[in-house]
């Protein structure tokens, strides 16, 4: 059959990225959650062309006079690809078979912390009476160092995220990373732990705590830092990949 490597490939392909878009939740490793219909509909499509693909070789195989003229008017047959095409077939398979992993503490270990947009002042408000208070990477650290009410002084709170050691001078961080499109353009929001010993790289934490003094409180010079009091080790949640409040896998 003609063309058959790439006819394969793009089956591969697209049922790669079927399966992992409609049937599990990994490609929230890689795009927002919002890319899921792209990558849906780019699966069909891909599916799709293979199908015509086959269809228009297996026409041509069941007529040897179409396929002698075919050769004729070229010279010789263009029927086989390169072997090393096959190659291509790696990453498509590990759609199917093996998901590669997900961005964790050595990428956020090795880039610059995500700027922290600039809240108005009238943006901030009332903190409910909830105790510990939950609360996002990027939400604790706005009201750290620019909340002028300085509310969030002597607060419990609870933060979430994966552990990223601090390098050479000890200590940990917790976590997030911040998918803007996808994996491509991550960045990454940190706070400080003050307290236990850092788990292994990548534990997903819940972490409760107040903040730890350094600077002063509702300005840039605060540091967004924790004293903790408990951390309890929690699955990945679903949307790993925002700032948001943990999903849990439904």
């Amino acid at each position: 059959m003609r063309r058959l490597p790439q006819t394969a490939l793009l089956a591969l392909i697209g049922a790669g990225l079927l399966h992992t878009a409609l049937f599990t939740d990994l490609y929230l490793r890689y795009v927002k959650e919002g890319l899921r219909p792209v990558l849906i509909a780019s699966g069909i499509v891909l599916l799709l062309l293979a199908t015509v693909n086959a269809v228009l070789d297996l026409r041509r195989s069941e007529d040897p006079h179409d396929e002698h003229e075919h050769q004729h008017a070229h010279g010789h047959d263009h029927s086989h690809a390169p072997k090393v095409a096959w190659l291509l077939a790696l990453p498509a398979l590990s759609l199917l078979l093996y998901a590669p992993p997900a961005l964790g503490a050595y990428t956020a270990a090795h880039s610059n912390g995500k700027p922290v947009a600039t809240t108005p002042k009238e943006r901030f408000p009332a903190l409910p009476a909830t105790s510990p208070l939950p609360l996002t990477l990027t939400g604790f650290t706005q009201r750290v160092q620019q909340d002028p009410t300085r509310a969030i002084r002597g607060r419990q709170v609870r933060l979430t995220g994966f552990v990223t050691p601090a390098g050479a001078g000890g200590g940990w961080y917790l976590t997030r990373i911040i998918f803007t499109c996808c994996a491509a353009d991550s960045q990454t929001v940190k706070v400080r732990v003050h307290g236990p010993d850092a788990p292994p790289a990548d534990t997903w934490l819940a972490v409760t705590g107040t903040w730890h003094p350094s600077g002063r409180l509702g300005t840039k010079t605060a540091e967004a830092a924790l004293d903790v009091r408990e951390t309890h080790p929690i699955a990945q949640p679903v949307n790993a990949y925002t700032d948001d409040l943990p999903l849990t896998p439904s």
